[in-house]
């Protein structure tokens, strides 16, 4: 069992920026961020092998977001750049044992995080 906690959310100004961490308590095959807006479901946002590379990335956040490697071990992060009011939500972070065709699927994740909301003010 692999228990992740999320960092960093708050209450920023459209055109802002936002850093959110994620910290495992053991090592993961891939990470991976989703997010959740009131009334619609889970979405995919970035993903990332647990080397670092390769990266993948929902077609919203392309060019605005990025996930990287934490300084520390077992950790990750997701770079918010350019946000809008529509990236508002409950981001949360995930993790899978073993790699899969679909990084934006749900079920590729076997441990999630509790949640850290973003909401971005127009």
């Amino acid at each position: 069992q692999i228990h992740l906690v999320e960092t960093g959310g708050g209450l920023v100004h459209a055109g802002g920026s936002l850093r959110l961490d994620c910290a495992a308590d053991g090592p993961t095959y891939v990470t991976g961020w989703f997010r959740q807006a009131p009334g619609k479901e889970r979405e995919f946002v970035a993903a990332m092998h647990w080397s670092g590379t390769p990266t993948y990335y929902g077609d919203s956040v392309k060019g605005r977001f990025t996930i990287s490697l934490g300084n520390s071990e077992n950790t990750a992060y997701l770079e918010m750049n350019s946000l809008k009011p529509e990236d508002t939500g409950v981001y949360y972070c995930a993790a899978g044992r073993q790699s899969s065709r679909d990084y934006a699927a749900l079920s590729a994740y076997n441990w999630w995080g509790q949640g850290t909301m973003v909401t971005v003010s127009s």
